[in-house]
């Protein structure tokens, strides 16, 4: 997600607080958030994709996802 949506939902954010938002901006504002969510679960699950625990004997194990 690019700085200029990261800048907008903070704005957005602060808005909503002082001002309060439009029906318009609302809708906006929800789907900023859908799409930061899913980029951070993007960039969670490929970090963790390349995450190994080592053990203390020094054996490498590949962390599993548990649904």
């Amino acid at each position: 997600m690019d700085n200029k949506k990261l800048e907008r939902i903070n704005f957005l954010a602060k808005k909503s607080k002082t001002q309060g938002l439009t029906d318009e901006e609302k809708r906006e504002q929800t789907e900023l958030r859908n799409e930061y969510r899913e980029a951070f679960r993007r960039s969670l699950s490929s970090q963790l994709e390349n995450t190994y625990i080592v053990e203390p004997d020094g054996t490498k194990h590949k962390v599993q996802r548990h649904d």
